[in-house]
Order: structure tokens, then sequence, then C-alpha cells
């Protein structure tokens, strides 16, 4: 493993996106804010979100789409940072849009109809006008929400709950190469579940006994809790994998073609870029850091 450390000192880094310039943007939801990491290390603040910013996406206009989960309380011991439960001032999750040149913020969605959103998590965008994106719900001192994933327009005028419930939290979420396939992380079991896209907002089903509707993609070994994911160029499905601190790679097929262990236990999300796709950038969250290293295969390039 070659890891190329690109920034230190972060609160908690997720959802990083390779930006037009080179630079990555990420969230640091601890700090409830959106930076940009330069590619000499400098780091910047794009944008003060407030809440729980968690999952960024490249979005049109000069913008970023963002899902804030709402906020978390944080346990915080040498070399470790990480969530500890629900903050005090939260009222509800919300997907949101940020100017990247004024670092203005506002909501799109707070809501599917009459249900509020829990704790927005992961999206990727369709190319179509729209966006999946999954809601990992928040947890309490003595219950939690279920997971569930969405699809909306990226215009605001409209939202739809398309997999409800996921019971271990739906985390990490990505669209295959041709479009028809839509892959969801559940963080608590260890599984990364498959479902067929049958239109916008619109997953085929599977009956009972399958709880979400989906396709068991993978049941992951041990105890490994699921974060984010990325797809490469091929096909594949390149999962964060925490406790065990790992990236896991796996086929279409639901087999583990490769897993390359990490620093820590938490790496949470993971991208590509560079002119080929084949670089990875990485957010090791406990410790604050987002790291490189080259890639054995192509990411697949996402909408703007």
């Amino acid at each position: 493993m070659s890891l190329t450390t690109l920034a230190t000192g972060l609160r908690f880094p997720e959802g990083p996106v390779v930006l037009p310039d080179g630079s990555i943007a990420l969230v640091e939801i601890e700090a409830q804010v959106i930076s940009r990491i330069s590619p000499d290390g400098t780091r910047s603040i794009i944008a003060r979100t407030g809440g729980g910013p968690n999952g960024l996406a490249a979005g049109p206009d000069n913008t970023l789409i963002l899902c804030n989960n709402g906020g978390f309380t944080w346990h915080e011991e040498p070399e470790i940072l990480r969530p500890s439960g629900t903050a005090p001032d939260y009222t509800n999750g919300r997907i949101e849009v940020v100017d990247l040149a004024t670092g203005s913020v506002r909501t799109l969605y707070d809501r599917c109809g009459d249900v509020m959103l829990k704790g927005p998590n992961d999206l990727q965008l369709d190319g179509k006008g729209g966006f999946w994106f999954s809601d990992l719900g928040k947890v309490r001192a003595r219950d939690r929400d279920h997971g569930g994933v969405y699809w909306a327009a990226l215009d605001g005028s409209r939202i739809v709950e398309a997999a409800f419930p996921i019971f271990g939290g739906a985390n990490g979420i990505g669209i295959s190469p041709d479009g028809e396939k839509l892959y969801v992380a559940e963080t608590e079991t260890g599984r990364l579940w498959a479902f067929d896209i049958m239109g916008p907002g619109h997953l085929r089903k599977n009956p009972w006994p399958s709880t979400s509707g989906g396709s068991l993609l993978c049941q992951f070994p041990g105890f490994r809790r699921l974060d984010s994911l990325a797809i490469t160029a091929a096909g594949n499905i390149v999962v964060a994998t925490l406790v065990s601190g790992e990236i896991t790679t796996v086929s279409p097929a639901g087999e583990i073609l490769d897993v390359v262990k990490m620093p820590e236990r938490m790496p949470t999300n993971i991208c590509f870029g560079g002119a080929d796709m084949k670089t990875a950038y990485i957010t090791l969250s406990n410790t604050g850091k987002l790291v490189s290293m080259p890639w054995r295969e192509a990411g697949l390039k996402l909408p703007y």
C-alpha cells in the first residue's frame, strides 16, 4: 500500500469530490463545514452548513449537492474522533445545494411527503436530472430510525421514497455504469444490496423475505460495518469498510475481488480522479486525514 497524505487535522472528513482544478472538496462533519483541499495541501472553507454535512456530489451550475444528516454528538480521545449519538439541537435531516462561488447554502428537500428526512448520508446523481440518496436514520440512547433509499429531482420538484425499511441503515449508494442497477450498503449488517432501476424513483422489488425489496449481493464476513461506496468504470463496487479498516472491491456478481487494508478502523469514503481516473482519494475519519493512492482500475466518471 502506497498512501500519500494530502491533509491532516480534519474534523471527521467524508464525501470527497474532485473539483475541476484538481482540488478536493470534502465535508468535515464535526466542524459543520465543507472544505477545499488544494493540491499543495492548503485547506480553505467553501461553506458553513451547520447540522451534519455528510455525503457530497458535484452538481450543475458550479454547485455541490449535500446530504446533511442534521448533526451528531461526538466522542474524542487521542487519534480517535467518532460520532456517538444525535445532536441535542437536531431537528431533521435535509438535502442542500451549495454554491461553490459564494458558499451560500439552500435547502432543496427536508421531507418526503409528510415524512421528514432523518439522516441523509450518501448520494449519486443519475445524469438524467435527478439523484439517488440514502437516509441512514438517527440513533438515540434506546432506539434508532430505519434507513431508506430515495430518488429526487435536482430542480426540487419531486422526491420519492424508493426502498424502505433498510433496518441496518442505508449508507453508501451508487449506480452501475449502464444505469440499470442501484447498489446500497447497509451499515450495521455488513450487507451490500442491489436493486434493478426501473425509472426515476422506481426500483424493482423482490417479495418477502427481502425486507427492503433488494437482492443481497454480498454479505461481508466477520464484524464489518459498511460506509460509503464508489463505482469503477468496469462496474465493480468499492466499499469503505469500517471496524476492519479496509477498502473492499465487490464484483457485480457479488464476489469479493480485492481488500486493501487502511491504517485505521474508519476509512469512510472513496472517490476517483486524475487524468486516467486511477487515483483513489480516501477519507480516514478517526484520525482526520485525506489520503490518496494509485488504484488498480479506473473509477467511473460521474456527472458534472
